[in-house]
């Protein structure tokens, strides 16, 4: 192959990857807002949303650039991870915690450094003194001080081969434990779970359908990731 033609196939290859990495950014622009949508009821109080897009919008493109199609995930639930750390990170850094939800989290922190797994949102309340929904939102409250949010780990466990190079066997098995995970719930959280997960509905919307408020299903759901990450803990 001459030099000439070399070029213009490493030019035209280069082209045609900017072109489909731009196409799953367009295509994908939806994604930043929806998931701001779910995770608003979650957020510090007074956060600027534009400042919050601009971060997922960011995340996004950070995703396109590293995603691989090899790995046989689909690009929306790989970009996902990656706009909801970006998003998590921009309301960290612009919206501080309440200083009494600082101290309730840090509370909460060191009850779960010392209570044995499995452990329950009424172990902590009462190790803590505080009230179930103060334990609750304590725990919603961590992933904005943590380099690795809840959600995060529950979607690790979904989409593990994002990460991990485990055998088909070790994915069925996780597979297994958070499907019995899940069952363990009560119905009602099992219930959102399921919309907000596998419906990829947000709060707002569950709430409507359950004829809760958007902060109840907020805590519920936190009740909910909260027993998952304590069931699979205790049986891996």
């Amino acid at each position: 192959m001459s030099t000439t033609l070399g070029s213009k196939v490493q030019e035209y290859s280069l082209t045609a990857t900017q072109t489909a990495r731009d196409e799953l950014i367009v295509n994908h622009l939806w994604l930043v807002r929806h998931l701001i949508g779910k995770m608003a009821a979650r957020l510090p109080l007074g956060v600027d949303v534009e400042n919050l897009e601009s971060a997922g919008v960011l995340g996004l493109v950070e995703a396109a650039n590293r995603f691989d199609t090899a790995r046989g995930v689909e690009f929306k639930a790989f970009a996902a991870l990656r706009i909801r750390g970006a998003i998590i990170d921009e309301s960290r850094r612009n919206s501080p915690l309440p200083q009494e939800v600082m101290q309730h989290v840090s509370l909460v922190s060191k009850a779960q450094d010392g209570l044995p797994s499995p452990m329950s949102i009424d172990d902590l309340a009462l190790t803590t003194g505080l009230t179930n929904d103060q334990v609750l939102d304590a725990l919603a409250a961590i992933p904005l001080l943590q380099v690795k949010p809840l959600d995060e780990t529950r979607d690790d466990l979904r989409h593990s081969s994002l990460n991990a190079p485990e055998s088909s066997m070790e994915r069925d098995d996780q597979k297994r434990l958070l499907a019995d995970a899940i069952a363990s719930l009560p119905e009602r959280e099992r219930l959102i779970v399921t919309m907000y997960y596998r419906e990829d509905l947000r709060l707002k919307e569950i709430g409507q359908l359950l004829n809760l408020s958007e902060s109840r299903v907020s805590r519920l759901l936190t009740a909910a990731q909260f027993q998952l990450r304590e069931y699979v803990s205790s049986h891996s």
